[in-house]
């Protein structure tokens, strides 16, 4: 009978693989199967031991998706048969990456589990556009929200007009079917419509592109752009307001 192996859900960051952590690196050097999907920095597969099994579980929209049951099942039975397996995914495995429901699976069924953090793009994306998710004299929090469903929608839990007076700068992933919606919704609850947003798609890749604008312009400024994208909307999204603000 084989010995049990084991799971590491590895977080890969925002999609530049030299972001991705030592440990993280360390994991995938040394599995025998990782389980990936698209949104994860591809190239750092590079670093796989020749011989490990390679599958990919992407759900592409519109396109193939592999649910999250299979995966928790695949994750399980290749762990029971006594492999290594590493869980490889795009930014931070629990920021909107179900990785806390693919922790309790590998809990639920006796697999010893490691969780190595990663890179989250609702921090990475906008720092590497020059855009600082809190600011000394500025703001003194970030609130990070899915766009993933539309104001309104049955599924969505989210409290717009809380957001709109929060006080807080709002960074949504997810966001770039619905950021109209979104927006719409924060300024019908009272956030000043001149307030300062930005859009940063492809964050860390060569084809990183950034959009600004204000909240009431943003979504027709960033039509064009593609996900994966993060969007920032307060004050710090302003760069030029920053360097008074820096200089006061």
């Amino acid at each position: 009978m084989l010995d049990i192996g084991s799971v590491t859900l590895v977080g890969g960051g925002p999609g530049d693989p030299g972001l991705v952590t030592v440990a993280g690196r360390e994991a995938i050097e040394t599995a025998d199967v990782i389980v990936t999907d698209r949104l994860a920095p591809l190239a750092a597969l590079a670093w796989a031991r020749p011989d490990a099994e390679i599958i990919d579980v992407a759900k592409i929209p519109g396109g193939r998706s592999t649910s999250q049951d299979d995966i928790n099942q695949l994750l399980v039975e290749h762990a029971k048969a006594g492999r290594h397996v590493v869980r490889f995914k795009g930014g931070d495995n629990f920021v909107f990456g179900r990785g806390g429901e693919e922790l309790l699976a590998c809990h639920d069924a006796g697999i010893p589990t490691r969780v190595v953090p990663g890179v989250s793009s609702a921090i990475a994306a906008p720092a590497l556009a020059g855009v600082p998710v809190t600011h000394r004299g500025l703001t003194q929090g970030f609130t990070v929200v899915s766009g993933h469903v539309p104001p309104g929608h049955p599924d969505s839990t989210l409290d717009y007009a809380a957001l709109a007076h929060s006080g807080t700068s709002i960074v949504v992933l997810m966001g770039v079917r619905t950021l109209e919606a979104i927006c719409a919704a924060l300024v019908e609850g009272g956030l000043d419509p001149a307030t300062p947003a930005a859009v940063v798609a492809d964050g860390s890749l060569p084809s990183q592109r950034v959009v600004r604008a204000t909240v009431a312009t943003i979504a027709e400024a960033a039509a064009e752009l593609r996900p994966p994208a993060v969007a920032v909307i307060g004050e710090v999204a302003d760069i030029d307001g920053l360097t008074e603000v820096a200089g006061a």
